[in-house]
């Protein structure tokens, strides 16, 4: 296949570090290695591209709208985002407009294909975000049996439900929580300082971080306890996995779609005592741990960037079969 100018645009207020600027930028590297020219903005200005890709179906739907109503046999592939998926489908319109029209839906783990209606899953396709793993990680931690959570200080990840199952951890555990991401509210940030202070041998709050220490941190960790209440699909958990860290999780329809519905590491949301039973249970390093790490070494393939890659030459495949020449590049 020649080389196709495709155009990602992801929501206008998304933030340098936000998960969508992350993933378009990601995929633009994608795509550039599969040869295409890529651009990513924060909304389609009627630049000419042989695919639009519309990231967030809700907020980037007057773009995707407006490049098939301008460009009708254009190819237009939409993302959905766990906003998208758990939340914005329910309450907006919008969404629902761009998901008609588009050519392709990419969903980020696969369980997301239940909340969309049966008449839209011939055009899904599952692309799983992808980890590059760094040459270099540190061994695990010695001194403590080190448990991370790694995602910013919202509402919604429920940030403190780890603090609060390792604040009643029997007297001869060696957990140890660090926490690492940005407090986006005053609020947080007390309340994570405080933690940090009132049980400094159970938790520590090491905030925003650069994302190569996220990734050293996760490698020194025995577990990542992702306890959000809503995700799409977790970058995180990718990530661990692919450093040799098993996940311990909320059941939630974005994580049972990467660790699978019969994942033996889940809690339900909101449950401490639920969450800290897993936690001494994996502290053992018995049957139970070891049954989490095999599982997970059985997922990192998934998360390999030649997946991805592959994932993104099979869905322009679709789109561009060989030999079509409509909208193709001049040389």
């Amino acid at each position: 296949m020649r080389g196709r100018r495709v155009q990602i645009v992801i929501p206008a207020h998304a933030g340098r570090r936000s998960g969508n600027r992350v993933t378009a930028v990601r995929w633009r590297r994608v795509l550039e290695g599969l040869g295409h020219r890529v651009t990513v903005q924060t909304g389609w200005t009627d630049e000419r591209c042989d695919l639009l890709v519309a990231l967030h179906a809700h907020r980037s739907a007057g773009s995707a709208l407006q490049f098939r109503q301008r460009h009708p046999s254009g190819k237009l592939v939409v993302a959905l985002s766990g906003t998208d998926l758990y939340r914005d489908l329910q309450r907006y319109q919008a969404g629902h407009e761009a998901l008609a029209v588009a050519d392709r839906i990419v969903v980020l783990q696969k369980h997301g294909l239940t909340r969309l209606e049966p008449g839209l899953h011939s055009r899904c396709r599952v692309i799983h975000q992808s980890v590059v793993v760094p040459s270099s990680l540190p061994s695990k931690a010695v001194r403590t049996w080190q448990v991370a959570v790694v995602g910013h200080l919202r509402p919604v990840k429920d940030p403190f439900l780890t603090a609060r199952a390792a604040r009643g951890l029997p007297r001869g555990s060696k957990i140890r929580v660090v926490h690492l991401g940005a407090a986006l509210s005053d609020t947080m940030k007390e309340r994570a300082e405080a933690e940090s202070r009132k049980n400094p041998k159970r938790y520590r709050w090491l905030g925003n971080q650069p994302h190569w220490k996220v990734m050293r941190q996760l490698a020194r960790s025995r577990v990542m306890v992702l306890s959000s209440r809503m995700e799409g699909g977790a970058n995180v958990v990718g990530e661990s996995i692919s450093v040799g860290t098993p996940v311990v999780a909320t059941r939630i329809s974005g994580s049972i779609g990467l660790l699978g519905e019969d994942y033996p590491g889940f809690f339900e949301p909101g449950d401490v005592p639920g969450l800290q039973r897993l936690l001494v249970e994996s502290e053992k390093e018995g049957d139970f741990y070891q049954g989490l790490v095999k599982q997970c070494d059985q997922l990192r393939p998934v998360f390999a960037p030649k997946a991805e890659s592959a994932a993104w030459k099979q869905l322009l495949a679709e789109l561009f079969p060989p030999g079509s020449v409509e909208h193709e590049l001049s040389a």
